[in-house]
């Protein structure tokens, strides 16, 4: 069932990402708001969470205070969704590209790892009122051996590192910035990777990495984005000219911009993956098992 349950996660997680922009003219002033059906999304799934803890509540006595947790872990990732998608944030990163960095990494390295710690997959399926029979149907192999492949430790990363690379490139980038469609993939993309990534590192799965591998893999993937971070900060071109003609209206110009943009990659989701290894790092030397940041 835990291929299920995942899956499951993965849909209602990454799905508000697609089209969550909503195109507006590149001078107008940016608020709160998202395409309806995102909206929906969100609310769905934390409808579920509710009504499925609410029943583990009742039969978890000696669980309470793990799922207290968790369930302040989801919130956590939640509201960082919300906050990343719906709220004028979203509408400043079409003309700030320091915005639209901000909401990249609150997606990737803020709103992935809490909501996986929050563990809302056995959650969500408790919520199911006809959950024996989804579990069912979802177990057939042409569903199973495709997610099993995606969580290996290996192609998330992988993954990941496409996804964030390949929609920094100038073209792609552009285009997202020109197409409200394009712009909700790039946030699906990012979102549904880094869920995969921070599930293989993080997660309860059998294929999890062992604890020199999960190091690796939040070293490698520090210096990758890293790396890129600081391409845009030390650049002298600019890389997205869509940004001249709208980053002035805050002050900067578009190269200024860019490097500020290139800062909030390089620096906080660096130390958000060191953050993440220390943590791991300190289980495993106080000889615990190495459950995802202490909160099983």
């Amino acid at each position: 069932m835990r291929f299920l349950t995942a899956l499951i996660a993965l849909l209602l997680l990454a799905a508000p990402g697609a089209q969550a922009h909503v195109a507006q003219a590149p001078d107008a002033q940016p608020g709160w708001g998202a395409e309806p059906w995102v909206l929906v999304l969100l609310a769905l799934s934390a409808a579920l969470y509710l009504v499925g803890g609410a029943r583990l509540w009742l039969r978890a006595r000696a669980g309470r205070p793990r799922l207290l947790r968790q369930a302040g872990l989801f919130a956590g990732g939640w509201l960082t969704l919300v906050a990343a998608l719906a709220s004028p944030l979203d509408g400043l990163g079409v003309q700030l590209f320091s915005a639209h960095m901000l909401q990249h990494e609150l997606l990737m390295i803020v709103a992935a790892p809490l909501l996986v710690m929050g563990r809302p997959l056995a959650v969500w399926i408790w919520a199911l009122p006809c959950r024996d029979t989804v579990g069912a149907a979802l177990h057939h192999p042409a569903v199973r051996l495709p997610w099993q492949w995606l969580t290996l430790p290996l192609v998330s990363w992988l993954l990941h590192a496409v996804a964030l690379w390949a929609w920094h490139a100038p073209l792609l980038f552009e285009g997202a910035l020109a197409d409200s469609t394009m712009h909700g993939w790039q946030h699906t993309s990012f979102l549904a990777s880094a869920l995969l990534f921070w599930w293989a590192v993080l997660g309860d799965g059998r294929d999890r990495p062992q604890r020199g591998g999960a190091m690796l893999y939040l070293f490698t993937t520090m210096l990758h984005t890293g790396a890129l971070g600081a391409l845009l900060t030390w650049s002298a071109v600019i890389w997205y000219p869509s940004y001249i003609a709208t980053a002035g209206l805050y002050g900067f110009d578009a190269l200024e911009d860019q490097q500020l943009g290139g800062l909030i990659m390089w620096i906080p989701g660096a130390l958000a993956y060191l953050i993440a290894g220390l943590a791991l790092a300190g289980h495993w030397l106080r000889g615990r098992k190495p459950a995802p940041l202490g909160i099983r």
